[in-house]
């Protein structure tokens, strides 16, 4: 049993950390629907990661799909909470604490000084489409310019929201509604569109989506990291090959090549042969 918890004590850790999340704000705003959805997603996130530990290749997609689709149709369509980028300006402009305030600040502002990008690779409803793509292990190198186009879509995205906010203010929570399922939409051909040029599922992670400009800054400091021995390493190159971000595993600096795109899928991990590469808690210059 204590090798059990040894083993998996980070996706235990991570099912903890959500409970604590889930307990701090039912307490705070007296409703018990934030241990149901906190519990839920910690639920998912953590048996998928314990699955990947264990070298179970294709476990991601089901915590990508059961956390993601709960987002999507239960929040974001039942519950008509615009979870985009421009609902988390609009609930966070009205000061209503709610679901997507609460998703941006944990999942996108503050927990990636914890588990980086982890996001990205668990939750997201827009990767949980793209991820099922041939284009698993991009064929082409990242073309680093077009990496501007995530700062465009970031403007594009708060002047769209400035627009609503002072013209159509009293249609704003249905133009908000709206402004989700369109914007999916595009998102989803968008990103389809990117994987097919590119021969590469992540494209559009690492061109087009604009919540990186939340993520990038704060997963420079993530506390859960992949790590390289160098005792074990071979330089093999495998895992340079294989990393669907282009990141750098053999450098174990913040500062290696694409740090902050790592968005902790654990392939790297799993392909390595010498298992060179493992995922913990620590600190690197």
């Amino acid at each position: 049993m204590i090798q059990f918890f040894r083993k998996y004590k980070i996706p235990i850790g991570i099912f903890i950390l959500f409970e604590m999340i889930g307990i701090l704000f039912s307490s705070i705003f007296k409703h018990v629907f934030y241990i149901i959805n906190f519990s839920y997603i910690g639920f998912f996130v953590a048996l998928t990661v314990g699955l990947m530990m264990a070298g179970k290749k294709n476990a991601r997609i089901f915590s990508e799909f059961a956390v993601g689709l709960y987002m999507f149709v239960f929040l974001g369509i039942i519950n008509q909470e615009n979870m985009q980028l421009e609902g988390f300006f609009y609930f966070a402009s009205m000061g209503i604490f709610q679901a997507a305030v609460i998703h941006y600040a944990v999942a996108k502002i503050v927990g990636p000084f914890i588990f980086g990008r982890a996001w990205c690779s668990y939750a997201c409803w827009t990767a949980m489409v793209l991820d099922i793509l041939p284009y698993k292990i991009p064929s082409k190198p990242r073309v680093e310019k077009l990496g501007v186009f995530r700062w465009i879509i970031f403007i594009i995205t708060l002047v769209y929201f400035c627009i609503i906010w002072f013209l159509y203010r009293d249609n704003i929570h249905y133009i908000m509604y709206i402004s989700f399922i369109v914007g999916n939409i595009l998102y989803y051909a968008a990103g389809i569109a990117l994987a097919i040029i590119f021969k590469d599922n992540r494209a559009f992670c690492k061109y087009l989506c604009p919540i990186t400009v939340f993520l990038k800054p704060a997963s420079y400091y993530s506390l859960l990291r992949i790590y390289c021995s160098e005792q074990k390493c071979e330089k093999c190159g495998k895992c340079l090959k294989t990393c669907p971000m282009d990141v750098d595993m053999l450098d174990n600096k913040r500062s290696r090549k694409n740090g902050t795109e790592c968005i902790q899928c654990l392939i790297c991990v799993q392909d390595c042969p010498k298992k060179a590469l493992s995922w913990r808690i620590g600190s690197s210059k």
